[in-house]
């Protein structure tokens, strides 16, 4: 659907130049909901913008949907960026303008025949749960109904690609859970391909099926949303799922346990399971529980905890070995004194 090939973009500044997006390599599937997750200035805006040419690559190449973009220009890229809504952090919606107004105006702007128009406005403010909104003007709406006549407005074309840039980080917490969940109604009802920045792992562990992480212009990480969860490869990775799933253990807790801390990971359906109070069961060690949770991404647990263990060293070590044939991981954070 998407393919971004050895894209870059140069930037001239006064102090020379500058690499915002550096060689960049990722293919976007059909259907699915792409995260690209970065701090301010990794270059996520930059690559975002280049899928549909407000930035124009310096080098590199963009196909969507089996059409180079980099090799279209004038009324023909015009036309190829008809099928790639965009939905901004700031809705960059016009004031002066109704709701209904600010959604025709696309449908205008896209030279829709006028008797259509009014049909389809209505058919997306219902889409979006506006229809009790269609006259009234932005500065009527809360946040959330201003980026929903946003995602009206990049929907009014019947695109097969939406673009979000930060669509959330202006928006609350509930506000933003509201607006994910429209975003997952229009990506499964739709078969609208969708790919989303932002800075918030929360919102990629909500909503995304597969990630990349940027940093310095570079994709460092890539792959499933659970896979880069339960193993992350780079400390950029871990850091931003720390923000979301912490398991730091206290000094003062730690300094207490007098026997091995082990850190004990399920994944899938395993997680669900009593593994862990089986293995208590069954050997003569004893557990004290420091921390640990299941987590749900795209609806699949992943289950992590962190203890100390009592017993004798060998009576442990079988214990660990068992948990490890059940497909769990288990990492010796600290051996015991």
């Amino acid at each position: 659907m998407i393919e971004i090939q050895n894209l870059s973009k140069v930037y001239k500044t006064k102090n020379g130049l500058v690499k915002g997006v550096d060689d960049v390599s990722i293919t976007i599937q059909e259907g699915e909901i792409y995260g690209i997750v970065g701090y301010s200035g990794a270059g996520k805006s930059s690559l975002l913008r280049c899928i549909n040419l407000l930035e124009r690559p310096t080098s590199g190449k963009i196909t969507v949907d089996g059409t180079d973009l980099t090799s279209l220009k004038g009324e023909n890229l015009r036309v190829a960026r008809l099928k790639i809504g965009m939905i901004f952090q700031h809705f960059y919606l016009i004031s002066q303008k109704t709701v209904f107004e600010n959604i025709a105006f696309a449908l205008k702007a896209a030279k829709m025949p006028l008797d259509q128009i009014k049909g389809r406005v209505e058919e997306l403010l219902e889409m979006v749960g506006l229809s009790d909104k269609r006259d009234v003007y932005p500065t009527q709406l809360s946040g959330g109904q201003k980026q929903r006549v946003a995602i009206a407005r990049a929907l009014a074309n019947n695109p097969s690609v939406l673009l979000c840039d930060e669509a959330t980080s202006a928006l609350d917490p509930k506000t933003t859970k509201s607006i994910l969940n429209l975003l997952k109604k229009i990506n499964k009802e739709l078969n609208i391909t969708i790919v989303l920045i932002t800075h918030e792992m929360d919102v990629v562990k909500e909503i995304c099926n597969r990630m990349a992480i940027m940093q310095d212009g570079k994709v460092i990480e890539e792959g499933s949303v659970y896979d880069i969860f339960a193993n992350p490869k780079t400390e950029l990775t871990k850091e931003f799922i720390e923000s979301v799933v912490s398991f730091e253990v206290p000094e003062t807790i730690i300094s207490r346990c007098e026997g091995p801390i082990v850190k004990i990971m399920f994944k899938g359906k395993i997680a669900g399971e009593g593994i862990i109070s089986d293995t208590l069961q069954q050997f003569n060690v004893k557990g004290n529980f420091l921390h640990g949770s299941i987590e749900y991404i795209q609806e699949m647990p992943l289950g992590i905890f962190i203890m100390e263990l009592k017993g004798q060293k060998e009576e442990i070590k079988t214990a660990l070995q068992y948990i490890g044939k059940r497909e769990a991981q288990v990492e010796v954070l600290r051996d015991g004194h």
